[in-house]
C-alpha cells in the first residue's frame, strides 16, 4: 500500500464523528489554524521567559551566583532558545510551503514540533524556577518546589491529556457497543464524548 493510500486509510479509522461532512481539505485547514493559535498562546509566554533570563546577566547580583547556579542559568537559556525556535518553526514551515498543498504534511510536522516544543518550554520554566529557589531558598525547600512545578508539568500537560487520549483509543478499538446499548445516553446515536 502507498504511503498516501495508508495515511487515507489511517485517516478515515480516526475520523472525527463530530464533522461527518467535512473534506480532508477542510479538516487540514482546521487543524493547521488551531495549531497556530496555540501556538501563540504559548508563544507569548516563553518570549516572556527569555527575554526575562536574556537581561538577568545584566543585573548585580548576578556575579553572585555560584558556578553550579551559573550553569542552571545557561541550560535554562539554552532550553528557552530551543523552545522559541520549535514553536516558531510551525510558521516558518508554514509560510516556506504556502499555497503548495502541504497542509497534511505541514499538520503532522508542526504538531511534532509543537509536542517537543512544550517538553522544552516545561523543561526552561522548571529550570528557571529551580534557579530562583536555590537563590532564594536553598537546599531541600529548592528540590522539592521544583520537583512540584515538574510533577504539575508532567501531569497537567502529558499525563492527563495521554491518558485521555489512550483511553478514547480503546474506546474506538472496541467499538460503540455502549452506545448502542444506551442510545438515550449518548444522544440518539450521537458520540458519547466531545471531541476537540
Amino acid at each position: 500500500m502507498s504511503t498516501d493510500a495508508s495515511r487515507a486509510a489511517e485517516d478515515s479509522r480516526h475520523a472525527e464523528p463530530d464533522r461527518p461532512g467535512e473534506t480532508e481539505a477542510q479538516r487540514d485547514d482546521r487543524n493547521v489554524m488551531e495549531l497556530l493559535n496555540e501556538l501563540r498562546v504559548v508563544g507569548i509566554g516563553v518570549q516572556v521567559l527569555f527575554g526575562f533570563l536574556l537581561g538577568l546577566p545584566f543585573t548585580n547580583h548576578f556575579s553572585k551566583l555560584y558556578t553550579a547556579q551559573r550553569g542552571l542559568y545557561l541550560t535554562t537559556v539554552t532550553l528557552a532558545a530551543l523552545s522559541t525556535v520549535l514553536l516558531v518553526a510551525p510558521v516558518a514551515y508554514h509560510r516556506l510551503l504556502f499555497r503548495r498543498h502541504e497542509k497534511g504534511s505541514l499538520v503532522r510536522v508542526t504538531n511534532v514540533l509543537a509536542i517537543v516544543g512544550l517538553i522544552t518550554v516545561g523543561l526552561a520554566v522548571s529550570c528557571a524556577v529551580l534557579l530562583v529557589a536555590t537563590v532564594v531558598a536553598p537546599g531541600a525547600p529548592a528540590i522539592v518546589i521544583t520537583g512540584l512545578i515538574v510533577c504539575a508539568f508532567a501531569g497537567l500537560w502529558f499525563a492527563l491529556p495521554l491518558s485521555r487520549r489512550n483511553r478514547d483509543d480503546h474506546d474506538d478499538r472496541d467499538g460503540p457497543q455502549d452506545r448502542d446499548n444506551h442510545p438515550d445516553q449518548a444522544g440518539q446515536g450521537q458520540p458519547s464524548r466531545p471531541t476537540l
